[in-house]
């Protein structure tokens, strides 16, 4: 008798329509580059750049090479000419990279899917967590 044990994937609907597990880290630094890693694929993801400093601007991206080439978004500094930053996307990752700023904070709806399930999730150097890493438009 064989035994199969089905568990929802990477595009199960349901997991993605029910509340998401809550996350949330804050008073963040990345002057250098930085990962936040999550510890299950992410339904949304709201980021708040909270530098007040006026020019520092948090850039965003889904892989190290993204972030540290041309392949991010930029989030403004709070108090600056564009008021306080913030932004949620509805994105399934499992990390995001980010750098510029000294202040800013990470809060995100997770599923209750396992990170293996994003196919590609080990990147060139083998290291899981690499998430969408060259892919188009990510780096």
């Amino acid at each position: 008798m064989s035994n199969f044990i089905y568990s929802a994937g990477l595009n199960n609907v349901g997991s993605y329509q029910v509340s998401g597990m809550p996350f949330a880290t804050g008073s963040l630094n990345a002057t250098t580059a930085m990962s936040i890693s999550f510890p299950y694929v992410t339904q949304w993801v709201t980021i708040i750049n909270h530098d007040n400093g006026g020019s520092a601007h948090l850039k965003v991206g889904f892989s190290q090479n993204g972030v540290e080439g041309t392949n991010y978004f930029t989030l403004g500094p709070q108090g600056g000419n564009e008021g306080t930053q913030n932004l949620t996307i509805n994105v399934k990752v499992s990390e995001l990279w980010f750098s510029g700023s000294g202040d800013f904070d990470v809060v995100a709806g997770l599923t209750n899917l396992p990170l293996q399930r994003i196919n590609n999730l080990a990147g060139s150097d083998g290291i899981v967590g690499n998430n969408w890493s060259g892919s188009v438009g990510v780096g």
